[in-house]
């Protein structure tokens, strides 16, 4: 099987804030979203934050769907990351109708093992460019 897949994160900005203060509502939207991109969800969990927020996750086979809200702020960072094909951008435009989002700034991250990338780039979408590095372990910086 092969190992490529396409991560997109997104933060969504002007969101209504009332939805993104209510944990149902959230999950909804979210499991919605994974069944738009034909996705198979295998489970969620979801948390309200007290005074305000949501936070949650819904796993699928193909990887997952996560978001975090800031209701006081209008504001939303959801990630889809997916693989098997599946295309996670039909998900985020419907989360940001959903989310009432007035604004969106929105990274696609390619991932996988470097030959099923490479191999595979021309399933991507024509407006992804693909900009990659492969370092050995222990070229990653260190913490500092």
């Amino acid at each position: 099987m092969k190992t490529i897949g396409r991560h997109v994160i997104a933060e969504f900005y002007g969101c209504g804030q009332e939805i993104l203060n209510e944990v149902e509502q959230v999950r909804r939207r979210m499991r919605e979203a994974a069944e738009l991109i034909g996705a198979t969800i295998v489970g969620d969990t979801f948390h309200k934050f007290a005074p305000q927020g949501v936070s949650g996750s819904v796993v699928i086979a193909e990887s997952h769907l996560s978001v975090h809200t800031w209701p006081e702020n209008g504001y939303v960072a959801v990630d889809i990351y997916t693989c098997g094909g599946l295309d996670p951008r039909r998900g985020l435009r419907f989360l940001a109708e959903e989310f009432g989002a007035t604004g969106c700034r929105l990274q696609e991250i390619v991932r996988g093992l470097p030959d099923h990338v490479d191999k595979n780039s021309m399933l991507l979408p024509d407006d992804v460019q693909l900009i990659t590095r492969t370092v050995e372990a222990e070229e990653l910086p260190s913490a500092s």
